[in-house]
């Protein structure tokens, strides 16, 4: 229970259980700092009282994060990439909220990536959110460039296609276990190439016996992706338990999450830690690739919008082949 302060014109609000300090005279709020008891708190809290305080900013963090909200380019986005997105633009708003945004500079951008490097996915996060709250903020005219423009993303572990071998394991094993989520999650994955997000967003009604529907999460693009025959044998034979292919209820599908710990389960019982979810994506467009598809054809399937990710499969693809026919020219003495 947080404890009354004594001081005049201080109030509290409660956020999400989070407790935050307000100097509040009449209708009029002023934000404080979190710690009451700290010497920042005092100064801040006597500067509003005797009106040293300076005039508010109206192009604070906050503002702006609040504004983007309001967007249509966020509420066009799924409730899945909503989520994604507050979490990040949250973590800004709780460290930066009442700051003047306009003040931000490329070095305050790699500062926020640097303060994640150890986990390199949330680092990229907070600059791919903040480079979106910079366009935000050109668009409203606060300012004239993007401070996070250019800034690099950290690199991670590489997202690798599964071996033939882990392919067959994982199949064997959600089989022996009849571990229905996991194994129609990777029969979709590797036949379609769609993310994990997207494929756990399949619908009955999205699929017509050869084609399924898919609109993507990150990039919006609606697909028409052709189903291999491995996949149309399995989901013509797969029940119907309710709206979605992977299906929790009559109405309801299975969380990104869930599924990502259950096929991870898996994961750890074949010797398969080293190849994630993700890797489904690639396998399939590698295979596509070594099936001799073109660029072209491996981008209309797994909905890449440039060229740069399908030229990094084929060139895994020729390097392979190219592998197999120098050694086919070996002759032994």
């Amino acid at each position: 229970m947080v404890k009354k302060l004594e001081r005049k014109y201080v109030t509290t609000k409660t956020v999400k259980g989070r407790v935050y300090y307000y100097f509040r005279r009449g209708e009029t709020y002023q934000r404080l700092p979190n710690d009451p008891d700290s010497q920042e708190f005092d100064a801040a809290y006597w500067a509003i009282r005797s009106g040293r305080a300076q005039k508010k900013t109206k192009t604070t963090f906050e503002a702006l994060i609040v504004s983007y909200y309001q967007t249509p380019e966020f509420r066009d986005r799924k409730p899945r990439v909503q989520q994604e997105y507050r979490r990040t633009l949250e973590l800004i708003r709780e460290k930066n909220g009442p700051k003047d945004f306009t003040k931000l500079r490329r070095r305050d951008v790699i500062a926020a990536r640097d303060a994640y490097a150890d986990t390199w996915r949330k680092a990229n996060a907070m600059v791919e959110m903040i480079s979106i709250l910079s366009r935000h903020a050109i668009d409203l005219e606060w300012i004239t460039a993007n401070p996070a423009s250019g800034v690099k993303k950290l690199k991670g572990g590489e997202y690798q296609p599964w071996p033939a071998a882990k392919l067959r394991a994982f199949e064997a094993y959600c089989e022996s276990g009849s571990l229905e989520w996991e194994l129609t999650a990777y029969m979709l994955g590797i036949g379609t190439g769609q993310r994990i997000g997207d494929v756990i967003g399949m619908e009955w009604a999205h699929y017509d016996g050869q084609f399924i529907s898919v609109v993507q999460e990150k990039t919006a693009a609606r697909l028409w992706v052709a189903c291999p025959e491995f996949l149309r044998k399995y989901l013509d034979n797969l029940p119907r338990r309710g709206r979605f292919i992977i299906s929790q209820s009559l109405h309801k599908g299975v969380a990104k999450r869930t599924i990502q710990q259950r096929v991870m389960a898996v994961r750890e019982k074949i010797g398969a830690q080293a190849f994630v979810i993700h890797g489904w994506r690639y396998t399939a467009a590698v295979h596509l690739a070594e099936a001799g598809a073109s660029d072209s054809e491996i981008q209309a399937v797994t909905g890449h919008k440039t060229l740069e990710m399908v030229k990094k499969y084929r060139s895994q693809a020729n390097q392979k082949r190219l592998s197999q026919a120098a050694q086919a020219r070996r002759t032994r003495t």
